[in-house]
C-alpha cells in the first residue's frame, strides 16, 4: 500500500459502507449450511468450489455477477435466516473497522404468505441490532470515548419483474386486476414505501432510505415516480441504482423524477458517449450541465469499484474508472463494497485499491471517508448525527496522529 498509508492505518479508521447488498454478502459458509437445511441445490458445498463456479473475482458480464443472487436469496426466505445474515454481516463489517453500515435488500424477493414486507425488515433489524448491542458493550464506547456501532436498513424497489418474482406478479394481477406489467412495477414500488413507513413509524424500526434497484437499459426510473414522490412526501431519504449500466440520463432521470439524495454507482456520470436521448444535441456538455449539478448540490455517489470492474469488463483497468473524474471534479463521493461476497472484497479492500490507483492524498482519503459518514442517512436526530460524525471525525485525527500520516507530503 502506498505511503503514508499502511494496512494498518486503514483497517483502524472509522469507516462507512452505504451500498451493502444484504443478499449478496451472505458468508459462503452460511449460504452451504442453509441450502442443505432448506434443500436448496448449490453448483457445489464447499467454499472452494462456490469461488471457481459462482462467486468469482472476474465476471464476463452482468448477467454472470448476478447469477449468484439466485441462490443466495433461495435461502433467505425466513426470518431466522435473514436475521443470521444480517447479524453476521454487521459482524464482518464492525471487524474491519465500519463503524456505520445502511444494509440494503429488496423485501419483494423474500415475502411469501403469512411472511409480509415489515416481517422481513423487522428480522434484518434484529440481527444488525445483535450487533450492534455487542461490539457497543466495549468500555471506550460506553464511557462515551468512541463512536459507536450503527446500522440503518435502506428497501430496494425493483425496475422490472423477472421469473423470480412470478409468485409475486400473479398475486399483484389477482389483487390488483392489473393487465400491465408497468403498472404491476409500480403499484409494488409504491406499498413498499408504505411499509417501510409503517416498519419506521409504527414499529420503530431503522429504516433510513428507499433505493431503486435492477436492470437500468429499457425499465427507466419514472415508472417508479409515485412511489417516490411518495417517498419524498414521508420524508423517506432517497438513493438510486443509476449510471451503472446506462447512461447520463439515467442518472438525471434519479435525480430530477425521483428526488435522489445520492446515486448509487454513477460509473457513466462522465460517459457523454453513452447519452442516447435525441433531443441532446451536445453529450458533452449535457454531462457537464449534469456533474455541475450533482457539484452544487452535493449528491452523494456511493462508487462500488470491484463490482463496477467486474459488471463492466471494458473498464479495463481499475486506473481508468471514472472515480478519477469524480475526484477532479471535487464531486461528494464515498466508497462502498455493493457485494461483499459477489464481489469478494471488503472496504478496507476498496480503500485500498483506490489508494494504490489514484492520486489520493491524506487530505482526499479523509474526505472521502468522512462523505460517508456525513452524507449517511443515518437514523435518529440531526443534532444526533452531527454529534455522532463528530466522533468519528475526531477518532479519524487522532489516529492519524498515531501512524504517522499528518503532515505527510504526497
Amino acid at each position: 500500500m502506498r505511503a503514508p498509508f499502511t494496512e494498518a492505518f486503514i483497517r483502524a479508521l472509522p469507516k462507512t459502507d452505504l451500498h451493502l447488498h444484504l443478499d449478496g454478502s451472505i458468508r459462503l459458509s452460511t449460504l452451504i449450511e442453509l441450502a442443505r437445511h432448506e434443500g436448496v441445490e448449490l453448483p457445489a458445498y464447499t467454499e472452494e468450489g462456490l469461488r471457481s463456479e459462482v462467486f468469482k473475482d472476474q465476471y464476463g458480464d452482468l448477467g454472470e455477477y448476478l447469477r449468484g443472487f439466485a441462490y443466495t436469496c433461495a435461502v433467505l426466505q425466513d426470518a431466522d435466516s435473514l436475521e443470521r445474515v444480517a447479524y453476521e454481516l454487521a459482524v464482518d463489517s464492525f471487524t474491519e473497522g465500519v463503524r456505520y453500515i445502511e444494509v440494503r435488500f429488496a423485501p419483494q424477493l423474500h415475502i411469501h404468505e403469512g411472511f409480509d414486507a415489515p416481517d422481513t425488515i423487522a428480522a434484518v433489524a434484529k440481527g444488525l441490532g445483535r450487533a450492534q448491542d455487542e461490539f457497543n458493550a466495549s468500555e471506550a464506547i460506553e464511557r462515551g470515548n468512541e463512536p459507536a456501532y450503527r446500522s440503518g436498513i435502506i428497501v430496494c424497489a425493483m425496475r422490472m419483474f423477472t421469473q423470480t418474482f412470478s409468485e409475486y406478479y400473479r398475486r399483484y394481477v389477482a389483487l390488483h386486476r392489473f393487465r400491465r406489467m408497468d403498472e404491476v412495477i409500480a403499484q409494488a414500488s409504491v406499498d413498499l414505501v408504505n411499509a417501510a413507513v409503517h416498519a419506521r413509524d409504527d414499529l420503530g424500526l431503522p429504516v433510513v432510505g428507499f433505493d431503486l434497484a435492477g436492470q437500468e437499459d429499457g425499465y427507466p426510473a419514472a415508472a417508479h415516480a409515485e412511489a417516490y414522490n411518495l417517498a419524498h412526501q414521508r420524508f423517506l431519504r432517497k438513493t438510486v441504482h443509476a449510471g451503472e449500466a446506462f447512461g447520463p440520463e439515467s442518472i438525471f432521470q434519479a435525480l430530477t423524477d425521483l428526488h435522489a439524495d445520492r446515486i448509487g454507482h454513477g460509473y457513466h456520470l462522465f460517459s457523454p458517449d453513452k447519452v442516447s436521448h435525441e433531443g441532446i444535441s451536445d453529450p458533452d456538455a449535457y454531462v457537464a450541465a449534469l456533474v455541475q449539478h450533482m457539484a452544487d448540490r452535493r449528491i452523494t455517489i456511493e462508487v462500488c469499484l470491484s463490482s463496477n470492474l467486474q459488471t463492466n469488463p471494458e473498464i479495463g483497468t481499475l486506473e481508468e474508472h471514472n472515480f478519477r473524474h469524480m475526484l477532479d471534479a471535487n464531486l461528494s463521493a464515498t466508497l462502498c463494497t455493493d457485494n461483499r461476497t459477489v464481489s469478494n472484497t471488503s472496504v478496507c479492500r476498496e480503500i485500498g485499491l483506490a489508494i494504490d490507483a489514484f492520486p489520493i492524498d491524506p487530505k482526499m482519503l479523509k474526505q472521502i471517508v468522512v462523505y460517508g459518514f456525513k452524507r449517511s442517512f443515518f437514523p435518529g436526530s440531526y443534532s444526533g448525527k452531527r454529534t455522532y460524525v463528530r466522533k468519528c471525525f475526531d477518532l479519524y485525527e487522532a489516529l492519524e496522529k498515531e501512524h504517522g500520516v499528518v503532515g505527510h507530503e504526497s
